[in-house]
C-alpha cells in the first residue's frame, strides 16, 4: 500500500467548514474511486490544523486514481473553488510499505 500523509493548514477559523465540505463531499468522492481515507484528524493544538491518511493499493495506481479525482467535474466544477481558497497551506508526505498488515 501506498500511503499519503497528509497535513493542511486553513486559514484562521475556516477549518470546521473545510472539514464539513470534506466529509460531505470529498470523501465520499474518494472512496468511489477506490482510495483508501484515514481520518480526518483534528489538532488539538492549533485550531487551524488537520491530517488525514489517503491510501492507494500500489504506487502504480497512485496518479490514475488522484488524476480521476482532480480531473472530475465534482472537483473541477465544485470543490476546487471552494476549498483551496480556505488554505494557507498543505504539505504530502507519500510511503510505501508493501508488507503492511493495516487494513482500512
Amino acid at each position: 500500500m501506498v500511503v499519503e500523509m497528509r497535513t493542511y493548514k486553513t486559514k484562521p477559523g475556516m477549518r470546521s467548514e473545510f472539514l464539513e465540505i470534506f466529509r460531505s463531499k470529498s470523501t465520499p468522492a474518494h472512496i468511489a474511486i477506490g482510495m483508501k481515507l484515514l481520518g480526518p484528524f483534528s489538532s488539538i493544538e492549533d485550531p487551524d490544523t488537520f491530517f488525514f491518511m489517503r491510501g492507494f493499493p500500489n504506487a502504480e495506481s497512485r496518479e490514475p486514481m488522484k488524476a480521476q479525482f482532480y480531473e472530475g467535474e465534482l472537483w473541477k466544477g465544485e470543490l476546487e473553488n471552494i476549498l483551496m481558497p480556505m488554505l494557507e497551506r498543505y504539505d504530502v508526505v507519500v510511503v510505501d510499505d508493501p508488507e503492511s498488515q493495516i487494513r482500512w
